[in-house]
């Protein structure tokens, strides 16, 4: 089998299971596989991207489906989103990969970083949905809405840079009291637009050079395998290891092209993987007592 092919397919395999376990991840854990392996940054973005569209728009029909979208939240992320997926791609575009590569490594670091805190501090939001008619499926809920443009602004440059979209944007909306229903459904819908403004910003700057329909197809077929597998772990395996788990694979794949970029070598390269392993550890025992508390907290009234 093609070594390349087996490649995307194990990328969309790890990709598609982080993102049904956990609500976000499909594009910093392509990302930092697919950069690792040397593929240029810009194939990469629009991979990973072409990707998202197809796995997005199954995604917003379930959400939809299962009524977990408000319009309003959705147009208020992929407007600003698309913008700033705009801006992303035309640095994407006019910086050398070899230049690009260990910045958009630190970036997916630091993504690592959000995810690895957001899982050792979960959040328990307490607002209520409010319908806005009795028996009505027309929601409105109850959020603090001061950030979220900026927060999707952001996420579109991370998106176009390097595919990462939800664990900017999530995050954010749970911190801003957004029931985690309507965070990860109005996140997915939104990225739709968000994703396929990226690639085909990218293709129209570039052309498709370096991006394969076949690659691509792999990268899908490889999602596609995994999904029972996630719909397993969801059941199975508590979600903040996951989390913790997602985070440190994110910075150990990652520290590599940073430590060469710095001249970092010999010993000191097992320090800094023993110091990610450590601190993931410390995160993942955190507050045991207060991870408890939230994981079993009240998060209001639901009405389907």
């Amino acid at each position: 089998m093609n070594p390349t092919l087996l490649l995307f397919a194990v990328a969309g395999f790890a990709a598609s299971f982080v993102d049904g376990a956990l609500g976000m991840g499909f594009g910093p854990t392509s990302a930092s596989i697919l950069l690792a392996s040397g593929l240029a940054p810009q194939a990469v973005s629009a991979s990973v991207n072409i990707a998202k569209v197809v796995t997005g728009l199954a995604s917003g029909v379930a959400h939809w489906r299962f009524h977990n979208l408000d319009r309003t939240l959705v147009l208020r992320l992929a407007v600003p989103g698309c913008l700033g997926a705009i801006l992303g791609v035309t640095v994407l575009s006019n910086v050398s990969g070899a230049t690009l590569r260990p910045y958009l490594a630190m970036l997916l670091t630091l993504v690592g970083v959000r995810i690895l805190v957001r899982f050792a501090q979960p959040m328990a939001p307490t607002l209520k949905d409010l319908v806005t008619a009795p028996g009505s499926l027309k929601k409105t809920i109850q959020y603090d809405p001061r950030g979220v443009k900026a927060a999707a602004f952001v996420g579109g440059i991370t998106n176009g840079l390097i595919g990462a979209w939800g664990p900017i944007v999530t995050p954010f909306l749970l911190h801003r009291a957004v029931r985690p229903r309507y965070a990860i459904g109005c996140v997915n819908t939104a990225e739709i637009a968000v994703a396929s403004t990226s690639a085909f910003s990218i293709i129209g700057a570039m052309g498709s050079t370096g991006v394969s329909g076949t690659l691509v197809l792999a990268l899908l077929l490889g999602g596609v395998a995994a999904a029972p597998f996630a719909a397993w772990a969801t059941r199975r395996i508590p979600t903040r290891p996951m989390g913790v788990a997602v985070a440190t694979l994110l910075l150990l794949t990652n520290a590599r092209e940073i430590m060469a970029w710095a001249n970092v070598g010999g010993p000191w390269v097992w320090v800094v993987y023993l110091g990610i392993l450590a601190t993931s550890a410390y995160a993942l025992l955190l507050h045991p007592q207060r991870v408890a508390r939230a994981s079993f907290a009240p998060i209001g009234n639901t009405t389907s």
